[in-house]
């Protein structure tokens, strides 16, 4: 009996452990559009440890998120990293989007973004093409929710595919 309890042990203790070292590596975007704003209007919400770790290989700073000891331009550093892998395009063509800011949620942070200026009625599609952590993990992945003129869609993007797109 006693063997059998230390074999059981010994097979299960690998699972457990594997089980609590796994990493989920996902962010999640929503994209709407507001009519009384005129704008697309997307949230997108990224693990903090995650971001933090992009931040600190790419421009060599500890942001601190959420924590008494966040640096003071934490906001340009997001800003600037999601400017250079979040990318929003109408009919085709880039777009600039205004980065409003964030809240964090748990370990989460979430970014709103917004594109000012847009007439839904003469719009015919819009791409989001979102990198956000897929050069640090190669098993990021990116959910984009696009829930624009009645019209609702999903795309898990990774590195491979790094683009979702919706028509009208």
């Amino acid at each position: 009996m006693k063997t059998l309890k230390k074999s059981l042990l010994l097979l299960v203790l690998p699972l457990i452990a594997f089980t609590a070292a796994h990493k989920f590596y996902v962010s999640v975007t929503n994209v709407m559009y507001s009519d009384k704003d005129e704008a697309i209007q997307i949230t997108t919400r990224i693990f903090i440890d995650d971001l933090e770790k992009a931040l600190e290989e790419r421009y060599e700073v500890s942001t601190k998120m959420a924590t008494k000891k966040e640096i003071e331009d934490v906001d340009y550093y997001v800003e600037k990293y999601l400017k250079s892998k979040f990318l929003v395009f109408l009919d085709g063509t880039q777009k600039e989007y205004t980065y409003i800011g964030k809240k964090y949620d748990n370990d989460v942070i979430v970014c709103y973004i917004e594109v000012a200026n847009v007439k839904m009625a003469t719009l015919k599609s819009i791409a989001i093409i979102n990198e956000v952590l897929t050069g640090m993990f190669d098993e990021q992945q990116n959910v984009v929710h696009f829930k624009l003129n009645n019209e609702k869609k999903s795309y898990v993007l990774g590195r491979e595919n790094n683009k979702g797109m919706l028509n009208f």
